[in-house]
């Protein structure tokens, strides 16, 4: 899911990803709303809103707007720059450092804004803004930009698209890759819906407030190393394989 890249990459293993990381976002989401009413996975409609405080000359808002907006960036930015760092370490799964610095800002903001005022919002804002680039980000170069699990604007437009498609057969013949593609679509949107439904029930009816976002953290860590494990599993059994066919030659 998180290791396999290029030709080895299946849809199956998006689907896995998807799947996982669009609840982390889900949750990310409904949590920055509830808690200060921001949104916190993407800055579409930050950006609109930093243009019209330009626009009216209220450059102490249009300051915070930019910070959201800048946040978001350069987390992506990070994730990015630490992706190629250790790229050329075929040992290392590349992708670990900043799912973990992800799991790191979820944390934190658990940490400094648990069972307070919320004195500063806007940092907190920024801080979940980080960590969904961050996420954004390295699902991007994972999935090779085939799957994108903290906003959804794109991915209506491309399901749109895409179900228009399968009325036009004889323009568009690869009917198999299209029913993939929106299933894809589908189930990013599914599990962001899910993942929203449930931080939601989380933070309100049980009253978790900020520590649903551990929640979030978990599921993560738990789909990081479960991964790993698996890889690790299947590269000894290869090894055994390999070593047993060399004996009998």
């Amino acid at each position: 899911m998180f290791r396999h890249q290029g030709k080895n990459r299946t849809l199956k293993h998006n689907l896995q990803l998807a799947t996982i990381l669009s609840l982390i976002a889900g949750i990310v989401n409904v949590c920055g709303f509830l808690a200060i009413k921001q949104l916190t996975t993407n800055v579409t409609g930050h950006f609109a809103l930093f243009i019209n405080d330009l626009s009216n000359a209220d450059f102490s808002k249009g300051i915070i707007y930019f910070a959201y907006i800048f946040s978001f960036f350069f987390g992506s930015f990070v994730s990015s720059l630490l992706i190629e760092s250790f790229h050329e370490n075929k040992r290392l799964n590349v992708y670990v450092i900043p799912t973990l610095l992800e799991c790191v800002f979820l944390v934190s903001v658990v940490l400094l804004f648990h069972n307070t005022e919320l004195e500063f919002p806007n940092l907190m804002a920024c801080l979940l803004l980080f960590a969904m680039g961050l996420q954004n980000s390295y699902v991007t170069k994972i999935s090779n930009a085939v799957v994108r699990t903290t906003h959804l604007t794109g991915l209506f437009t491309d399901l749109g698209i895409e179900l228009s498609q399968l009325f036009f057969l004889k323009y568009y013949p690869f009917r198999e890759k299209i029913k993939a593609n929106i299933k894809l679509r589908a189930l990013i949107i599914t599990s962001f819906f899910v993942g929203g439904l449930a931080g939601g029930f989380l933070y309100v009816e049980f009253n978790l407030n900020l520590n649903t976002l551990m929640v979030a953290v978990l599921i993560l860590l738990f789909a990081l190393f479960f991964d790993d494990f698996k890889f690790r599993i299947l590269k000894t059994r290869r090894r055994y394989i390999q070593r047993n066919q060399h004996i009998i030659k």
